[in-house]
């Protein structure tokens, strides 16, 4: 459990999805595979990660166009 206390984003994916308790209780080899999906539930896959990215350069250009005006 050092483990999850040194990763809070696993922690806090492992609170929300209860399952995983069970499943690394019985298979701990599968914590990458939990891991994996901890990734996409914190938005820390690169897909999420330039979405985000060009959201945020998506409003800057419009507030740069709103300036100019």
């Amino acid at each position: 459990m050092q483990y999850f206390s040194e990763r809070p984003d696993l922690k806090r994916y492992l609170r929300a999805e209860p399952y995983w308790y069970r499943v690394l209780a019985r298979r701990p080899e599968r914590l990458e595979e939990m891991e994996k999906e901890a990734r996409f539930f914190n938005g820390r896959t690169w897909p999420q990660r330039v979405s985000r990215m060009n959201q945020g350069l998506g409003m800057t250009i419009q507030l740069l166009n709103l300036l100019k005006r």
